[in-house]
């Protein structure tokens, strides 16, 4: 197995040491392959598709604009 090095915060470093139970190797290990398995499922969601990148970004930040000024009128932020 390879070893990789983490960098984290102090604070963050300080809270982990209050549950020293914990394996933070295993967790760090059980998101990175789940974050992988989300990229390798979008990639083959995507591979056919025209959209470009900036396209993404652009239908990104509309949607997320839409989502704050529906939040913001129903008064949730």
């Amino acid at each position: 197995m390879t070893n990789i090095t983490l960098a984290v915060s102090e604070d963050i470093r300080r809270e982990m040491e209050m549950f020293p139970e914990i394996n933070w190797s295993v967790i760090a290990r059980e998101a990175i392959k789940k974050r992988i398995e989300m990229l390798k499922k979008f990639r083959e969601f995507a591979k056919d598709s025209k959209l470009t990148e900036e396209d993404a970004m652009e239908l990104g930040r509309k949607l997320k604009k839409g989502r704050f000024k529906e939040l913001k009128n129903k008064g949730l932020i």
